[in-house]
């Protein structure tokens, strides 16, 4: 399955709090009544004071000079971050120069990798759970790439780019709309990038139909359904990695906690924050039986486990409206027992194509009114980074999808291009987490996104294809 892995020890992990919570209730409450129980332009939780204040952004997507290396420092190494480290080290033009874990058992781990490796030794930190802003501080790097639990990534990235480096986080890049706002501002104001790694918008299959919608194939793009559907009860009660502080978000908020594995990719085909972007948002959420029937199930009558209670919906179903009217369909459901989907369709006016199982339809291509396998797609449509990097990438990640996209990265930060992702989607998909929230406590009320872009996304290019060695950006 795909998540977001950072293990932390026992009693640090700082779930959050029932004090944190509250503030998502008053932020409901507060929309409502500037705007009066919603209204047909929705409700506007974010206000415009941000978008005002901080003026216009930048003509252009951010290009920094080019460099020869990039010299990486690493927060948070349990499972997904040492996953990014085991690619690094595979990924010429990298150094691979600090590395900050609460736990310094993980932190000697790494040192260990980059040894066997030929490597010199990066610099450990591992003084609590701060000792990041140390790290940022002290060392000579251009990257920070952090994969802690979700309530560090927008500190670690504003730390870093106050010091001078380039930010890289898990996902989500940030659970608040405070938390995006924060992680643009520093941005600009520091000309960084801060680039969130949405793994699967890496995926063959997502990264195929991106080449089929740029191609024409499935006309114009009106629709697309997505979601993270993950049965993540086991993962959420162990004591152990994810177990340590997942948990914890569902005691205390009700919406879609994780967005952006199925949001991000058909984001693209869609050309958000480059020519459309996403207007406003309704949320609703089914009641909150599956984390409690597990742990009863699961655990001793005095395991204090099972006298838990939860505030997260076990499915949560949001529609998102775009500027030019394209809808899209989310959900988010990992407290119930499922196979795994990130549902992933893409609807246009000539075709459509639907995953898990994958598969097409093409008028005029395709048999009438019936599907075809997508395997007989790849051979004509496989998307040019995966025909360039699939054999490189064999046996990484989550099916090869996290090589290719640490590999990206590297490689736009070495040409001097413009990222994949930048902050702007970073901000946008994340925005998701705190306005579904706003939106269920509203009586599923219609929320209003801010506009993180301030225009820009009418002019700001749209993605184009990779192919071979260009090193033009998608």
């Amino acid at each position: 399955g795909v998540s977001s892995m950072s293990g932390a020890e026992p009693g640090s992990s700082h779930p959050i709090t029932r004090r944190e919570a509250l503030r998502h209730g008053s932020l409901a409450v507060g929309a409502l009544a500037v705007a009066g129980a919603g209204g047909a332009a929705g409700l506007e939780p974010s206000g415009r004071a941000q978008e005002s204040r901080l003026g216009p952004a930048p003509e252009r997507p951010l290009v920094t000079p080019p460099m020869d290396r990039v010299r990486i420092g690493f927060v948070g190494v349990g499972l997904q971050g040492s996953s990014h480290v085991r690619n690094f080290l595979a990924i010429d033009g990298v150094d691979i120069v600090a590395v900050c874990d609460i736990v310094p058992e993980k932190v000697r781990r790494i040192q260990d990798w980059c040894r066997e490796a030929g490597l010199p030794e990066p610099t450990g930190y591992s003084r609590g759970e701060t000792d990041f802003v140390r790290l940022c501080e002290t060392e000579d790097l251009d990257l920070v790439l952090t994969s802690t639990p979700w309530r560090w990534h927008v500190p670690v990235c504003v730390a870093a780019m106050n010091n001078g480096k380039h930010a890289a986080t898990e996902v989500p890049a940030a659970y608040t709309l405070d938390g995006c706002w924060e992680l643009v501002e520093t941005a600009e104001a520091r000309g960084k990038h801060c680039v969130m790694m949405e793994n699967c918008n890496y995926d063959r299959p997502e990264m195929m139909v991106l080449n089929m919608v740029r191609q024409g194939v499935l006309g114009e793009i009106l629709h697309a359904e997505c979601g993270y559907n993950h049965d993540l009860r086991a993962i959420k009660f162990e004591d152990a990695d994810e177990g340590l502080w997942r948990r914890n978000h569902s005691w205390v908020r009700n919406g879609n906690l994780y967005p952006t594995h199925g949001l991000g990719p058909v984001a693209n085909c869609m050309n958000i924050n480059r020519g459309d972007q996403f207007v406003r948002l309704v949320s609703m959420s089914s009641p909150s039986r599956g984390l409690q029937a597990y742990a009863e199930e699961t655990f001793p009558p005095e395991s204090p486990k099972r006298s838990e209670t939860f505030a997260l919906g076990d499915v949560n179903t949001s529609m998102i409206q775009t500027a030019l009217g394209r809808t899209i369909y989310l959900t988010h459901d990992t407290n119930l027992p499922r196979p795994y989907s990130r549902i992933h369709q893409v609807q246009g006016t000539r075709g459509i194509f639907q995953g898990y199982p994958n598969r097409v339809y093409v008028e005029g291509r395709s048999p009438s009114h019936r599907w075809e396998e997508a395997e007989s797609y790849y051979e004509e449509f496989e998307h040019p980074i995966w025909r360039r990097l699939r054999e490189q990438s064999a046996g990484a990640g989550h099916g090869g999808m996290d090589f290719i996209e640490d590999f990206r990265l590297i490689e736009c930060l070495r040409a001097g291009e413009p990222t994949d992702m930048n902050v702007y989607d970073a901000a946008a998909l994340s925005a998701v987490c705190e306005l579904t929230e706003i939106s269920v406590a509203a009586g599923s009320a219609p929320v209003e996104f801010p506009d993180f872009t301030r225009g820009r996304w009418r002019e700001w290019p749209q993605w184009e294809i990779v192919g071979g060695l260009s090193l033009i950006h998608i």
